[in-house]
């Protein structure tokens, strides 16, 4: 499985970047999608997860109500739309694939996810 993620930029605080995250290989459909973000001397935290059908998310504490997941089967695609950016949320942020079954509970930990992508790094000035 590859992914490629883009939508990347600077932004100044209270704006927005909508990331997209493409993949190749495997089936789409079985997969949980992941974002993950690494700020520069920090440990990579957890921003989002949708199930295979889009049907559920999950989100870090600090993005909710900010940020939203989903995804397009048809276009092997996952979104990630950020609203309200803030310095705080300058990162790198990467997609990652987490094969799994119809009723598996979703994932905010990275080591369930075997399949990552480069990352996009996204830059909020204040």
């Amino acid at each position: 499985v590859q992914l490629q993620a883009s939508g990347g930029g600077l932004v100044q605080a209270g704006g927005s970047l909508s990331l997209s995250c493409a993949t190749s290989g495997g089936t789409f459909s079985r997969f949980a999608m992941g974002w993950f973000r690494q700020a520069p001397g920090k440990e990579r935290e957890f921003v989002a997860v949708i199930s295979r059908s889009g049907n559920s998310a999950e989100y870090a504490d600090s993005v909710k109500g900010r940020f939203s997941i989903s995804r397009d089967n048809n276009k092997r695609t996952v979104y990630l739309q950020m609203n309200g950016l803030n310095p705080e949320d300058t990162a790198v942020y990467s997609c990652a694939v987490r094969s799994t079954i119809l009723t598996a509970p979703l994932s905010i930990w990275s080591n369930d996810y075997p399949y990552w992508g480069q990352g996009t790094q996204v830059t909020v000035s204040s």
